[in-house]
């Protein structure tokens, strides 16, 4: 019974719900925030990687280098503290917000890349045949086709953004777990980690499964 009432205190998670919600709202829209920005300035650096002037090249290189290394932690904690110092000050949501999207372009960008390049190159010259514009080109034939084969593993990074979010907390940003663990210090029990760790377990799982169901029918496609 002591397990339980210190874990698992149904009248504490109750008063923390609301709190916790309220988390749950802010922690939902970093994460789509992040996805959004990120995936745009992913495709971006792809695009440079791939077809850019050899400087632009070497840019986009260098970038999903550095980034897919650096832990987002240390990207937040530069961003939010280090910034102040050159005149640059940025709430906590825009901070991990740009920390989150700035990781997420860098693995977009690979996922990406290997997307494009596993396209036959017929469809380029098809295309170019055609009278297409590179842009469009790239609209209409390329991406349709390269996203078939990078949905399962774009949807895994989303997943991973979500729960990086998480890591918003070290910069009082009130998400979740930020939510959480002050909702933990006002009632004097972790039951509302619990709960926070039942909402993250509720809305991730039946991503997690999406991604799995994903995996399993590009892998069927490629059989067939």
């Amino acid at each position: 019974m002591e397990l339980i009432d210190t874990f698992f205190n149904w009248p504490v998670l109750v008063r923390a719900f609301p709190i916790l919600l309220r988390g749950l709202a802010n922690t939902l829209l970093l994460g789509c925030a992040s996805i959004v920005i990120g995936s745009i300035a992913g495709l971006l650096v792809c695009l440079a990687r791939l077809y850019a002037p050899r400087p632009l090249r070497t840019a986009a290189i260098l970038y999903v280098d550095i980034f897919r290394a650096l832990p987002i932690l240390v990207v937040l904690i530069l961003i939010y503290y280090a910034l102040p110092f050159v005149g640059i000050r940025l709430s906590a949501f825009a901070s991990a917000t740009i920390a989150l999207s700035m990781v997420f372009a860098a693995f977009t960008a690979e996922v990406c890349r290997a997307g494009i390049e596993s396209i036959p190159r017929g469809q380029f010259e098809s295309a170019a045949a055609l009278g297409l514009s590179f842009w469009l080109s790239m609209r209409k034939v390329i991406l349709p086709q390269a996203l078939r084969v990078t949905t399962a593993p774009l949807t895994s990074n989303c997943v991973s953004v979500f729960k990086d979010t998480a890591l918003a907390s070290v910069v009082a940003m009130p998400d979740l777990l930020k939510q959480a663990t002050d909702a933990q210090a006002l009632m004097a029990n972790p039951t509302p980690l619990i709960g926070a760790a039942i909402i993250y377990l509720a809305f991730l799982w039946p991503l997690v499964r999406l991604v799995g169901y994903l995996e399993n029918r590009s892998k069927q496609q490629m059989k067939g």
